[in-house]
C-alpha cells in the first residue's frame, strides 16, 4: 500500500484545496440550525416579519455557499480520483510491459486484468468518496457534537447514546465484513481466468463438445464470487436500516427529553428544533465515516494487490553500465557457452551445458522431442529468460552487458504462435519497422509468400485484422509473421516452429527465397520437420 500511497503525493496541493472547500461547507451547514433557531424563537413566536425575511435572506446566502463549496469540492475530488487511477494504471502497464516471462509466469494474465481494472477502480471510487467523507464527515461530526452541547448540555447525552450503538454496529460490520473483502478480489480473478480460456479456446470446446463442462466450471466460479458478494451485501443491508433506526430513536429520545424542558420553560422551541438538526448531522457524520470504513479495507487490500505488481522487480534488467554493440565485419554471430538453464522454482535444470556457435550466412537449426527444450533454448537469446549458468555471447557480446533495446535490435523473432494484433496488415507489419514504405513492405510478403492471398484482400495492405488475427488462416498469419520480422533487417533471425502450418511447397518456396534475400544473416530455425531443416549447415 505504501508503493500505491507515492502516487498522492503530487496532488496534495489539490487535496488541501479540497479540505478547505469541505470544511467551509461544513461551517455553513453547521451555522444553518441556530438561524433557523433564530427565526423560530425571535421571529415566528414573535411574529415578527422583518427578522424573518433578514434571517431567511443569510440562510439563503449561506446555504448557496454550501452548495458552491460542495460542488467544488466534488469537483476537484473527482479530479485526483480520476488522475491517480490513470497514473496507476499507465503504472502498471509499464512494469509489466517491463516484466520478463519469468515474472509474468508469477502473475496470472487473469489477475494482471484485474490488478489493472477492477482494484484501480476500487481505489478510484474510495479516494473521491474518501476526500469527501473523511474530511467533511469529521468537520461536521466533531462541529454539530459542539453545537449540540452549547445549545443544550442537558440533552447531549442522547446523542452520546445514538453514537455508542452506531459505534457498536460498526465494529460488528468490521469484524465479519473485512476478511472477505480479500477473497472476493482472488474469486473475481478466478471468474476472470474461466472466461478468458473460454474465449480463447472456443473452437476447441466447440470441436470436443464440452460447452456443458465449460458452462459448468464457469457456474461455479460464478456461484463462489455470487455467495461472497451476497454475504458482503447482507452485512451492509443490515448496516444502513440499523443506523435509521438509531436515528429515528435518537430523535425520538430527543423530542420526548425535549418536551419536558420546554414544559419546564428552561428551553425555547426553536433550540429543541435547532438540537435534533445537531443530532442528526452527528449521527449522519458518523455513518458517512462508517461507509468509509467499510471501503477502506477493501482499497487497501487493492492496494496491495496493485502494489504486489509495482513492487515487483523485473527480474531480466539492463545493466547499470552497457556496453554498446561494436561493428563488425561479419554481425550476427551468437555463440551458447556450456549454457544452462532452469526455471524459477525448478530443482533440475531443463538445459544442460549447451555449446554452439551460428554464423552469418549459415543456417542452424534445432530440432528435438516435444518438450527437449527448443524453444527454451531460443528465448535465452533476447533475454526473455537469463542463463543459470554459462553464457550467450553476440558478436563476441554477453548479452547480459546489453541493453535490452539494442539486443533485440539485432534480432527478428517469429515465434511459434504467430500473433498478430487488432489493426491492418500494414500496422501489424509496421510492427518491424515503424514507418516503413509500402515498396518495403511488399519485398518482406513477396518473401514471405504472403503476397499471393494479401492480393486477394479487399483492401490490400489496408484490410482490417481481427484481434489475435483470428480473420486469417494459421498459414497465412505465421507468414505475416516472418513478414514482420524480414522488414525489420536483423542480423539475426530466429524462427520458432514458424513453418509448421505451411504446406511443403510454401515451405520450400520459402526457404528457397529466404537464402536468395537475405542469405547473408544468421539463421537460426527451430523446426519438428525434417524437410524444414535437411539443407541446415549446422543440425543441433
Amino acid at each position: 500500500m505504501k508503493t500505491v500511497m507515492k502516487y498522492y503525493r503530487q496532488y496534495i496541493p489539490l487535496i488541501l484545496c479540497i479540505v478547505v472547500l469541505l470544511f467551509g461547507q461544513a461551517m455553513c451547514e453547521l451555522s444553518l440550525p441556530g438561524y433557523m433557531s433564530d427565526i423560530i424563537n425571535n421571529g415566528i413566536v414573535k411574529t415578527d416579519m422583518d427578522y424573518i425575511h433578514r434571517t431567511g435572506r443569510i440562510m439563503i446566502l449561506i446555504a448557496a455557499g454550501s452548495a458552491i463549496f460542495s460542488i467544488a469540492g466534488n469537483a476537484f475530488g473527482a479530479k485526483v480520483g480520476a488522475n491517480i487511477a490513470r497514473d496507476l494504471r499507465s503504472s502498471l502497464f509499464r512494469r509489466v510491459t517491463d516484466f520478463s516471462t519469468a515474472d509474468l509466469d508469477r502473475f496470472s494474465t487473469a489477475s494482471l486484468i484485474t490488478r489493472s481494472t477492477n482494484d484501480v477502480q476500487n481505489l478510484q471510487q474510495t479516494t473521491v468518496m474518501g476526500l469527501r467523507f473523511l474530511i467533511f464527515a469529521p468537520c461536521m461530526g466533531i462541529g454539530a457534537l459542539i453545537k449540540a452541547f452549547r445549545t443544550s448540555p442537558g440533552l447531549t447525552w442522547t446523542i452520546v447514546i445514538g453514537l455508542i450503538a452506531t459505534l457498536f454496529i460498526m465494529l460488528i460490520i468490521f469484524i465479519v465484513v473485512m476478511p472477505k473483502f480479500k477473497v472476493l478480489q482472488s474469486k473475481l480473478d478466478k471468474l476472470n481466468l474461466v472466461v478468458k480460456e473460454r474465449l480463447e479456446g472456443l473452437l476447441v470446446i466447440r470441436a470436443f463438445n464440452t460447452e456443458r463442462f465449460e458452462e459448468e466450471r464457469y457456474d461455479d466460479a460464478n456461484r463462489d464470487l455470487t455467495k461472497i458478494n451476497i454475504f458482503v451485501n447482507r452485512a451492509m443491508a443490515v448496516l444502513f436500516p440499523g443506523m435509521t433506526l438509531i436515528m429515528n430513536l435518537t430523535c425520538v429520545l430527543i423530542v420526548w427529553k425535549g418536551a419536558h424542558l420546554v414544559g419546564g420553560e428552561p428551553m425555547m422551541i426553536g433550540n429543541i428544533l435547532a438540537f435534533l438538526q445537531y443530532a442528526m448531522q452527528v449521527i449522519m457524520s458518523f455513518l458517512f465515516i462508517t461507509m468509509m470504513f467499510i471501503m477502506l479495507p477493501r482499497a487497501a487490500v487493492s492496494g496491495n494487490r496493485i502494489g504486489e505488481v509495482l513492487d515487483r522487480e523485473p527480474s531480466v534488467e539492463d545493466p547499470d553500465r552497457p556496453v554498446l554493440p561494436h561493428q563488425c565485419s561479419s554481425p550476427g554471430v551468437v555463440e551458447f557457452s556450456n549454457v544452462s538453464f532452469s526455471y524459477p522454482g525448478s530443482s533440475e535444470n531443463t538445459l544442460e551445458d549447451i555449446s554452439f556457435t551460428a554464423e552469418p550466412g549459415r543456417t542452424t537449426a534445432v530440432i528435438g522431442s516435444t518438450g527437449s527444450g527448443k524453444s527454451t533454448l531460443i528465448s535465452l537469446i533476447p533475454r526473455f529468460y537469463d542463463v543459470t549458468s554459462g553464457s550467450v555471447k553476440i558478436d563476441g557480446l554477453d548479452v547480459r552487458d546489453m541493453t535490452q533495446n539494442d539486443l533485440r535490435k539485432k534480432i527478428g523473432l517469429v515465434p511459434q504462435k504467430g500473433l498478430l494484433f487488432s489493426g491492418t496488415v500494414a500496422s501489424n507489419l509496421r510492427y518491424g519497422k515503424e514507418g516503413a514504405t509500402e515498396e518495403e513492405m511488399r519485398s518482406a510478403c513477396e518473401t514471405a509468400q504472403a503476397m499471393e492471398f494479401i492480393k486477394d484482400m479487399p483492401f490490400g495492405f489496408d484490410t482490417e485484422v481481427s484481434q489475435g488475427g483470428t480473420s486469417v488462416s494459421g498459414g497465412q498469419k505465421q507468414r505475416l509473421s516472418i513478414a514482420r520480422a524480414l522488414i525489420k533487417k536483423p542480423d539475426i533471425y530466429i524462427f520458432d516452429d514458424s513453418f509448421s502450418a505451411l504446406d511443403f511447397k510454401t515451405d520450400a518456396a520459402l526457404r528457397k527465397a529466404l537464402r536468395e534475400n537475405v542469405g547473408e544473416s544468421t539463421f537460426i530455425i527451430v523446426a519438428q520437420r525434417i524437410n524444414t531443416i535437411m539443407d541446415a549447415d549446422n543440425i543441433i
